[in-house]
Parts: C-alpha cells; structure tokens; sequence
C-alpha cells in the first residue's frame, strides 16, 4: 500500500523520469538504456518510501508504549525538556534512514493537549542539537501515566513534516499521527518512572515494537 503522502510525488516523478527516458531514447540512444535502469531504479526507491505497510499493533494496552516509528534507537538518556514540559524526563530517540518505512505513529492513548509546528535548520537528523535547532513538530499527549511528548524531527534531506494531530484530539494508540518525507528521527519525552525495553542500537518496528512499560 502506499501513503496518500507519496500521490503527488510519485505521478509526478514517473511522469518527469518517463519524459527523460523518452527524450534520451530519442536524442542519445547509446546511454537509452543506461538511462531507464537508472529511471526505474529512482522510481523503485520512491514506490519504497511511500509504503505504507498493514501495521495493527499486537494489543491495545494503556501501560506500553509501541515505537512510533520504524528505524535505530540512538538516544536513551535523562535529560530536561525544556520546550513544552520545562521539566526532567527520559528521552528516547528513533532514527529513520531513507530506507524505512516513514509513517508516524500514536505511541499511546490520550488527548493531544499540545500540537506545534516549529521553524528551524536542517541539521543531519543524528546531530543532537537537531531535537532544538531543526524543523520539527511537538506533540504532547495527556495519558494516565502522564504527559508524554513527541516530537518529529526534520533531516538534512526531510524537508516536510506532517502532522495530522491536532490540539483536542483524541489519540489511538496505533493510529497514524503523521509522516516525515526522507530520513529524519523521532524524539519521545516519557515519565521518568517509565521502563524502557529497548537499547541502544537496537532496530525497532512501529506498532510492532514495545519500547517503554508503565506500572
């Protein structure tokens, strides 16, 4: 299945990489073929990153947290949120590379009492300074175990961040929150009394992948 994100993009390259080859079969047969292996190759990657994969959680569970997003934990650690909580906690971070699937996902149940959109740089999305300097959105969820945030992170190459949720919602643990088009990460602020299950390195699947236990 793909995203309804990727539409757009995916006409519009297949119209403009189909023209290219036409043009070079026409005007510079020797790299015709050359040219459509690269053209398809393209194209092929782009089909890949638009995908958007069947992903019903295991079980709908109020006191885990399910990755919000497929790719590489690279930050576990303490420390303060200073931009919506003002407050310590423990922060969880999610690379995605291009090669992963891009949907955003509700890691829990609660109401969105908080969805912004912040202006900034595009730092390689592994630069710490990323979470406070880049293009990002913040997301906080009011749960029974507390205020969890979200936050999207924008990349050297993701240069659009969508959010789909919006202060008074009502979010499902699984649903869809959003995309990010081409490589970024994914920042969660959790309770400091919340147990994570993942660590460092490790490869996680959203909606698959348990990253965090309460009680």
């Amino acid at each position: 299945m793909i995203h309804r994100e990727g539409y757009t993009t995916l006409i519009l390259s297949l119209i403009v990489l189909s023209i290219l080859t036409l043009l070079t079969k026409y005007f510079s047969p020797s790299i015709y073929v050359l040219t459509l292996v690269v053209c398809f190759g393209l194209f092929a990657f782009l089909v890949s990153f638009f995908r958007n994969p069947s992903r019903p959680i295991p079980l709908h569970d109020a006191n885990v947290l399910y990755a919000p997003a497929d790719g590489k934990v690279v930050v576990i650690e303490k420390t303060h949120e200073g931009q919506y909580l003002d407050a310590d906690c423990l922060q969880l971070s999610i690379f995605m590379s291009p090669l992963n699937v891009h949907v955003n996902r509700h890691p829990t149940d609660g109401e969105v009492i908080h969805s912004e959109h912040h202006v900034g740089k595009f730092l390689p999305a592994w630069d710490p300074k990323s979470s406070v300097e880049n293009e990002r959105t913040t997301v906080a969820y009011k749960t029974n175990h507390g205020t969890i945030v979200m936050r999207q992170v924008a990349g050297a190459l993701a240069k659009r961040i969508i959010n789909y949720a919006k202060k008074g919602d009502k979010a499902v643990q699984g649903q869809e929150m959003g995309f990010i088009k081409f490589g970024s990460r994914v920042d969660l602020y959790l309770p400091l009394n919340a147990e994570v299950c993942v660590k460092i390195g490790d490869v996680v699947e959203g909606n698959t992948t348990v990253i965090a236990k309460f009680g």
